[in-house]
């Protein structure tokens, strides 16, 4: 027999719901995805770690949820070892799931993780709120009631990042992944372009590492949580290694060269945003994953935009108008989504390639 459970939003809203998953209570920031595909990708990102999830698409769980496959070292198709989502929230739940490669339920993944789930809920009404009022904290509430929490008082980036440094691959460019939360798609771009890779917590002083290129990882929460992330950055600014930063990357590259963060609205998380290389009319189609963004109006004068968001004219990536260094807030590896800006990993090894050369080494 099928359980009841409510959302609960901090305005007051209680949506009744029924229960897959875990049978249990939690709570978190409330947030949606309008992504139609990716679940098993979007659950296990890093970047949701302390939200409850909604997703806008209507059938969720009919492909099921695929086996644990590595791809050398990491999951061959999830983006970390677990679910870092709160709970669940979706429109109807497909219980018979069917693909070549499922292993699994959503369901039963869920709740081998102890992650409620909540369906029979009209996520598109919700969205809307959700849109109008702006992101907001929730619960999902089983048999036992429990208080509201805000994960972004949380140092979420501590909670996600590897307790200690791990070495991957043997290639011919020593690269160093600052990892405040990495997906494992990261890793695979990067070990498929002849690295050696050296992945280290997100507070490790990477300044005393002998390496040829510095890569900042996608995270959850505040960027200005990450005080000797930020440190650590200045320090290495002042050298012409080649730098590269992905989503909360790219605002603690702003934020290390002098600009400002603010939380954003609602956040943006789809496969589907539009965003303009500055001073050109090519657009690329990317996928996001961030609720806060960069303030480019402080930033230092040899810092320009890279790239900038057509729905409402946020910063996608700045750079150094003189040093190798460059970010975007898209996801350039993104999976699921479109692989439309997969090349900026190879314009960032030819830029190691180029400062070695140069360096003649």
């Amino acid at each position: 027999m099928t359980k009841q459970v409510k959302l609960v939003l901090e305005d007051g809203t209680e949506i009744q719901g029924k229960s897959f998953g875990a049978f249990t209570s939690a709570a978190g920031e409330v947030v949606f995805s309008t992504a139609m595909t990716g679940y098993p990708e979007n659950l296990t990102d890093p970047s949701f770690k302390g939200q409850i999830l909604v997703l806008t698409y209507p059938m969720v769980g009919n492909y099921g949820v695929p086996g644990e496959e590595l791809y050398e070292y990491v999951s061959k198709v999830f983006e970390s070892d677990k679910i870092h989502i709160s709970g669940l929230v979706i429109n109807y739940y497909s219980e018979e799931h069917s693909h070549w490669n499922s292993a699994k339920s959503l369901g039963d993944w869920l709740a081998e993780y102890n992650i409620p789930g909540i369906y029979d809920v009209d996520t598109r009404l919700l969205t809307k709120k959700l849109r109008e009022k702006g992101a907001m904290l929730g619960k999902i509430v089983a048999a036992d009631d429990i208080e509201m929490h805000d994960p972004n008082q949380d140092n979420l980036v501590d909670a996600v990042s590897i307790p200690e440094v791990q070495r991957y691959g043997t290639g011919k460019h020593k690269i160093v992944l600052v990892d405040c939360g990495t997906k494992s798609n990261i890793i695979r771009c990067l070990l498929q372009r002849d690295v050696e890779l050296i992945r280290v917590p997100w507070d490790y002083d990477f300044n005393s590492i002998d390496y040829d290129g510095l890569f900042l990882s996608n995270g959850p929460g505040d960027p200005k949580t990450c005080e000797p992330t930020i440190s650590h950055l200045k320090t290495a600014y002042g050298t012409e290694k080649p730098i590269f930063g992905i989503c909360l990357g790219n605002q603690l590259m702003g934020l290390a060269a002098g600009g400002d963060t603010f939380k954003l609205k609602y956040g943006h998380r789809s496969h589907n945003q539009p965003v303009l290389l500055s001073g050109t009319k090519q657009c690329y189609i990317t996928s996001q994953n961030h609720g806060f963004a960069l303030d480019t109006k402080g930033l230092p004068e040899e810092w320009e935009m890279l790239f900038e968001n057509l729905n409402d004219g946020t910063c996608e990536g700045i750079k150094h108008k003189s040093k190798p260094f460059f970010s975007v807030q898209f996801h350039p590896e993104a999976a699921g989504g479109p692989e439309d800006t997969e090349f900026l990993f190879d314009q960032f090894l030819d830029l190691v390639e180029k400062h070695k050369a140069e360096q003649g080494s």
